[in-house]
């Protein structure tokens, strides 16, 4: 299904709506993103045009949350990218060590895999029980998932072996049982995490970090957007507090690219100047 011209138009009064509606702000998210994304709807929901799509969601808060589901692609797994966790274990942690207490923000964390990795790294190197980690995004129904900590028992083998290039200490069915048709992981991991709604396009800071973790959520976004999320987390973090970004991210562009200095620039670790 093609978006034309005419269906541009269409697609700017989309969001205009959602944001007037349900107060979700997708204004400043990347154009051919939201396209694609859009495209993909109109298939699942049967609808002719984004006109008879938008005339769904308005009427339907259920269609809303149907939709939200295509707009936020919940798609993560676990210990990806295993050099940024392997980084993180051997660059961020002996410093995090040096606080008496620790507050990490994996902010856009979908479905839970990352924050979950963070807890399994932070266990074996002997902080977890001194940190708190905020998970946030705009998916109730991500969080929710997130929050059971259930995963498909199809994904543990590439789970298993990205925990194993990351450094892991231990073999990681250490941490989860199979039940429920799914791997379920240990819930003493999930005693220090606080999952939140939260929205990087309009809500605020809400705690002083040493951590940020935002992967492959700023690619999203167009610059303006990428400006503000960068200017939450540098108000967000403590003094000389670390940020880790996607591998397809960047801070170079930015207008914040000069308060921040690169730890380990491959694997997209950067400290606040």
């Amino acid at each position: 299904m093609v978006i034309d011209g005419n269906a541009e138009i269409e697609l700017r009064l989309l969001i205009e709506a959602i944001y007037l509606k349900y107060n979700y702000d997708f204004r400043d998210y990347s154009g051919a993103s939201l396209r694609r994304r859009v495209r993909h709807a109109l298939v699942q929901f049967g609808c002719p045009t984004i006109t008879a799509l938008q005339e769904q969601i308005l009427h339907r808060p259920s269609a809303f949350m149907q939709l939200l589901q295509y707009l936020t692609i919940p798609v993560s797994e676990m210990f990806r990218d295993p050099g940024y966790f392997l980084a993180l274990r051997e660059q961020v942690v002996p410093l995090l060590r040096t606080y008496p207490s620790v507050k990490i923000w994996v902010a856009g964390c979908s479905t839970g895999e990352e924050v979950y990795s963070l807890a399994i790294l932070l266990r074996e190197e002997g902080l977890l029980e001194r940190t708190i980690l905020y998970a946030t995004d705009i998916n109730p129904l991500s969080l929710e998932k997130a929050e059971r900590g259930i995963f498909a028992l199809d994904n543990l083998r590439t789970y298993t072996r990205n925990y194993q290039k990351a450094g892991g200490q231990c073999a990681l069915s250490d941490y989860y049982t199979a039940a429920y048709e799914g791997a379920l992981f240990d819930k003493s991991l999930r005693e220090n995490i606080i999952f939140a709604d939260h929205s990087l396009a309009t809500d605020s800071v809400f705690s002083e970090t040493q951590l940020i973790s935002c992967r492959n959520v700023l690619i999203y976004f167009n610059k303006t957007l990428q400006d503000r999320a960068f200017g939450l987390f540098h108000e967000s973090l403590c003094h000389r507090g670390f940020l880790g970004l996607g591998s397809k991210e960047s801070l170079d562009f930015s207008s914040y690219a000069k308060r921040f200095d690169p730890v380990d620039r491959p694997q997209r670790i950067f400290r606040k100047s």
